[in-house]
């Protein structure tokens, strides 16, 4: 049985690896079949993908879609104890396309200026289910120009709670229901057109 402060790479370069997080942080990693499923759904977008997870905790989301191909992936966090196990972990893979920042996401998009030439493909919303936070985070990343025309968005809610607020160009594409977790994959379009 797997310990309660761990999580395992579910595919691609580094399967089966294990990732540690610091006992007594309040961390929910994302569960594993939620985690096959939303990948799932993005394997034919994932390789070449620019990504960021907004609160990466333990790192699984970002540091799964690091395995299986993105291109780049910027982590945020608060707690220290997360930043240091999540860059042991990218320096024992040797994962140079990750970079752990130790920054809360909201101030983190607002002081930060987008690369107009790399906008994410790919951003995870996984806050503190108590922070509510998925709106303000949601509008600051559609007004400050971090998405690209057709980026996904992936939010992770509880399921009896009603979809967050969000950007009117953010339109469902996948969602799903883990006992108390509700899990939503959403696209971006670009004003003008529909995603293909």
């Amino acid at each position: 049985m797997a310990n309660s402060n761990e999580v395992r790479i579910i595919a691609g370069q580094w399967r089966g690896r294990k990732i540690r997080f610091p006992a007594g942080t309040p961390i929910r990693p994302t569960p594993d079949r939620v985690r096959e499923t939303l990948f799932n759904w993005l394997s034919p977008v994932i390789r070449g993908a620019r990504v960021l997870d907004a609160f990466a905790g333990s790192g699984a989301l970002g540091l799964e879609s690091a395995s299986r191909g993105a291109a780049s992936v910027v982590c945020l966090e608060t707690d220290q104890r997360c930043v240091t196990a999540l860059q042991d972990h990218c320096r024992e893979w040797g994962a140079l396309q990750v970079e752990v920042v130790r920054a809360d996401a909201l101030r983190w998009l607002a002081a930060t200026r987008p690369s107009t030439s790399a906008p994410f493909d790919l951003v995870f919303l996984d806050p503190p289910f108590d922070a509510d936070l998925w709106s303000p985070v949601a509008q600051r990343l559609e007004a400050g120009g971090w998405l690209s025309s057709q980026a996904f968005v992936y939010l992770e809610m509880p399921a009896a709670r009603a979809l967050a607020e969000l950007p009117p160009t953010w339109k469902p594409w996948r969602e799903g229901r883990a006992g108390e977790v509700g899990y939503h994959l959403l696209r971006r379009h670009s004003e003008g057109g529909e995603p293909s």
